[in-house]
Order: C-alpha cells, then structure tokens, then sequence
C-alpha cells in the first residue's frame, strides 16, 4: 500500500483481562483516547463539515460528511470517543496537511465501502501490487440531506471493477438513529456506574440508471475503527476457522472453540480474517482498556445465508459466502482494530436494485468486573 505513516509505534503492555477458565480476555496497548471538544475544534479549522446528532437517551454521534463517516460516539457527559481517530486530527496544522494530502485520507470512525474488495480496491487483479481506494467512494462526495434524526449523508458515484471491466452507477446513504442500552430491562446484572453510547446506523445502497440492469454484483461494506490492541470476540453458532485473507497470524492471536473466535489484536503489520456467513451470529464484540477502565463495543447486524455475500479471499476469489472479518492495522495507515460486516449484494442476478441496513452499536466503559459481565450477556460466556 503507497500510504505514508500516520501514527508512531505503540509500546504493548502485559494487561490482561482474565476469564473463568483462566485465558487472557485482552493484552492491552494505551488507547488513543481523541476528545469531542478538540476533534470539533480542528475539523472546523481544517474547514471540514461535522454534524453532531444528539440522541434521545443523551448519546451523542459526530458525522463528517467528508468520507461519509460516523467520527465519534460519546456517552452522555463524556467527551471521550469510543472510536479511533487519526493522531492526524489531534492538532489544527497537522490536520491541515493531512486533508491536503494526495494520499487516502482515514480519519477514522465507521465507514462504509463496497465489496467485492478484489473488484474494486485491487485495480490490477488477480495481481495485489496496488491497493486503491477509489477517491469517488472514499471520500465520496457526500451531500447532506435532512433526516428524522439529524441528517442523511448521500454519495452518488460510478466505480469500475476490475474483473469484469464493468461500470456502474450506485448511490449510497446513511443516517443514525437511537439505540437504547440493550440491558436496561435485565434485573440480574448491576449496571451503577456503566457508561453506555449507542445508535443504530441505517445505510442503503442502490443501482441507478443503465446500472439497474448490470449483471455485476455489488454489496454494502461497513466497518468500525476502534483503538489498537483488543481483543475480537465473535461467536458462533458452531466451530469455524476463520480464513486469512492477508497476513500471518501467530497461533497464539488467534484461538477458536466451539462457540466462540477470539482475535487478540496486537501484532504489528496488517492482517485480517473473514469467518462464514452460516456460522456468524450477526454479533461481534471488541473490548480494551480505556485508560483505568474497559470498554466494549458491540456491533449488533443481520446475516442471511441465503443472502449473497460476495467478498472473497483475495487468493480464492471464487469462494463466497463470508459475512463477518476482522482486520488487525498497526502499520504506516496507522494503529487501530477493525470490525467488519457485509450486506448481501445487489445486481448480477440477485434479482435486487437495492438494498436497505439497519446495525446497531452499543459502546460501554466501566470497571473490568463490569465489562466483564456485560460480554457475557451480550457476546459469549466463554470469558
């Protein structure tokens, strides 16, 4: 990738997070923690749009039309982002050359891009010595549009893929929503002292024009940035080996059980995993350390097996069917955890134009004991 560095490296620390059966939930590295206050101080600056949607139970969530992203999600009374930022954004005339500059641009947050990856970020495919990110789709070009809740942010853009040589003409949208705290009705678990952010992310992705009768695929992509050095937690519903896409993965990153894949998220370098769409749940959790306390994010999505998922393996790029990766970053893009999801595609015989999303994320920071607890609820009690 011809990315120049945007962070310095990170010392790992020997924290962990220890279960019942006694294995390391989370070796921890100091989460860079980007505060509202400051982000909305230089993105402004930098003379970049952010619109903040206040939600109903005092979540707040800053969108940044450019790139389409959801930048940050803070708890009521909290000016601490959940989410990773570039360290770009940190000061005014660092993010000021940062936006200047011809390389691509990740400020951070949860983005949307489309699959397949090979069709669209490989433009020499099947070789892999170029990875683009196509300028028309990240940053886009954004239109803000009002919402029920805020604003809806509409890119229109034609992309081509790079198997079949194909154009074709898409428009995607996303707005926010809120996403109460999914426990609050459990009288077994004590949540005095949690603070909780949540929202529901609804996108939508369509053929438009000569496109609608295109016989490629397309689908939806969204993905979560969040601080380096976690662990990945997504449960199964039976025992799945995930699927290296790209990069070597040490043994002892990366444990599988019956019920359950855990990705200690530490190495250095670039790697990433993809797990099938018939063993994922439609749930994924991602836990750290946040300064003194822990924090989880739990990103809650449907999967369809029937559906068409067409992100493949980039040395297999006929073997479908994958819903759910995981992508560990600590190179010269920077220092952070993906957690990935896929929408079903649309075109090439799906018999669909369109297709409409709704996922939702539920961030909490507490005590260990407490995050511990609430994994257990909400993920898996293989902890």
């Amino acid at each position: 990738m011809e990315e120049k560095r945007m962070t310095s490296r990170r010392e790992f620390l020997d924290t962990a997070l220890v279960g019942a059966a006694g294995m390391a939930l989370l070796h921890s590295v100091p989460a860079h923690a980007a505060q509202a206050s400051n982000l909305l101080s230089v993105l402004k600056a930098a003379s970049k749009e952010t619109q903040t949607v206040a939600l109903p139970d005092g979540t707040k969530v800053l969108m940044l039309p450019y790139g389409g992203r959801v930048l940050g999600v803070f708890a009521p009374s909290s000016d601490e982002n959940f989410y990773w930022t570039n360290s770009a954004l940190d000061a005014e005339d660092s993010a000021k050359a940062f936006f200047a500059s011809k390389d691509w641009q990740n400020t951070g947050g949860d983005r949307t891009w489309l699959a397949p990856e090979v069709d669209v970020f490989l433009p020499n495919f099947p070789k892999t010595d170029k990875y683009w990110q196509p300028r028309e789709l990240d940053p886009g070009n954004y239109e803000v549009q009002p919402a029920p809740l805020g604003v809806k942010l509409v890119n229109r853009l034609t992309l081509e893929l790079s198997r079949s040589k194909k154009r074709v003409a898409l428009e995607i949208a996303k707005s926010v929503g809120p996403a109460p705290n999914p426990l609050r009705y459990e009288r077994d678990l004590d949540l005095a002292g949690i603070e909780y952010a949540g929202y529901t992310q609804f996108t939508s992705l369509a053929l438009t024009g000569d496109s609608v009768d295109t016989d490629a695929r397309v689908g939806l992509w969204n993905l979560v940035q969040m601080p380096h050095g976690g662990d990945m937690l997504i449960p199964t519903y039976f025992r799945s080996e995930p699927t290296i896409c790209f990069g070597e993965i040490v043994p002892a990153d990366l444990e599988v059980s019956d019920r359950l894949i855990r990705y200690h998220m530490r190495a250095k370098g670039e790697h990433k995993i993809t797990i099938r769409a018939v063993a994922t749940t439609g749930r994924v959790g991602y836990v750290y350390k946040s300064g003194e306390r822990w924090a989880l994010i739990v990103r809650n999505f449907v999967v369809n097996p029937s559906g068409e998922y067409v992100d493949p393996p980039w040395k297999e790029p006929d073997h479908l069917g994958y819903s759910t990766q995981a992508c560990n970053v600590n190179s010269a893009l920077g220092a952070f955890s993906e957690l990935e999801y896929h929408i079903p595609a649309i075109g090439g015989g799906t018999g669909r134009t369109r297709c409409d999303d709704a996922a939702q994320v539920w961030a909490f920071r507490g005590t260990r004991e407490q995050i511990k607890n609430v994994a257990a609820h909400l993920l898996t009690p293989e902890l």
